[in-house]
């Protein structure tokens, strides 16, 4: 990207809001974090998504929006408490942020909102792609919702793209961190079957993808998962070569079931997606990390 460019950024303190914070900056643009506490410099802005608290003048000079903001998938077990999180804190944020963007007399040409690969749901070895039917799972529920709260944005003709993004692999945290120590001692294996196919991407591509949306003419659903997905087995056999340890030990359904509730569980570790990103292929977008074992020595091992 020549022009630097001003980003209001929601979400700046998370996985993906800290790797594209840090991209941004080492490209020479100006992020500027939403924080929902007092700002503590000019690359801060306080904001108050659940009370509907936005202040318009901070939109003044601003290129584009980028909105990462949401509760933790995998955080806790899902209770219908935090079911309702989980939804709360997508729908009012994107709310907010699309509604002031439609009011604004010149508002940024951009409008980047945080989506997942969940809204297919469950689709056995489908192969799957943005035009394809939306799936009927709490997270695909949760998904259009969530994709539905940017409309006011769409209707004021701002360009909207929303990030479906797959399984983001990076030692930092996610699903990568969380099984990286059992594997490591060789007590690692396929969830289930392991027929399931898992639609993933590096960070490095997640934000390089985002980085290319900020300033191409694409717009509307946006799969962020590489061109290659695997079923678990594949990635499993993959991370144990990666690693240089075995993958003996499969992991029985009940066991995640039993630990995070039947619906989290498949939601996050059994359901199957297999997803292409063809709207960023379209667009001539190139990916890094095409092939998994190459990602994944990339993100773990620095190759």
């Amino acid at each position: 990207m020549e022009n630097k460019l001003e980003i209001l950024l929601a979400g700046a303190s998370g996985l993906i809001g800290t790797a594209l914070t840090k991209a941004l900056i080492d490209d020479g643009h100006r992020p500027i974090r939403l924080v929902r506490r007092p700002a503590k410099g000019e690359d801060e802005i306080m904001w108050d998504p659940k009370n509907g608290v936005m202040d318009i003048e901070s939109f003044d000079g601003v290129d584009a929006v980028v909105n990462l903001s949401g509760a933790g998938i995998g955080d806790k077990r899902w209770t219908d408490d935090y079911k309702k999180l989980l939804l709360s804190s997508r729908t009012r944020t994107t709310s907010l942020l699309a509604t002031t963007l439609a009011e604004l007399p010149s508002p940024p040409k951009t409008f980047l909102s945080g989506s997942a690969i969940g809204i297919y749901g469950d689709r056995d070895d489908e192969v799957l792609s943005e035009d394809s039917e939306i799936g009927s799972t709490f997270l695909a529920g949760l998904c259009q919702k969530w994709e539905t709260a940017a409309q006011p944005a769409i209707d004021a003709g701002i360009r909207t793209a929303f990030l479906r993004t797959g399984i983001v692999q990076t030692p930092k945290g996610g699903a990568l961190k969380k099984m990286l120590p059992l594997f490591k001692f060789g007590l690692g294996g396929k969830f289930g079957s392991g027929k399931q196919y898992m639609s993933w991407i590096t960070m490095t591509d997640e934000v390089n993808a985002i980085k290319y949306l900020l300033t191409n003419d694409v717009s509307g659903p946006v799969n962020l998962t590489a061109p290659n997905p695997v079923t678990n087995e594949t990635f499993v056999e993959t991370l144990g070569q990666v690693l240089s340890r075995p993958t003996l030990l499969p992991v029985p359904a009940f066991g995640p079931r039993l630990l995070l509730g039947s619906e989290m569980a498949d939601a996050l570790l059994f359901e199957s997606t297999r997803i292409l990103p063809m709207a960023l292929t379209d667009h001539g977008f190139r990916f890094e990390h095409s092939e998994l074992e190459a990602g994944l020595r990339a993100e773990i091992l620095g190759e």
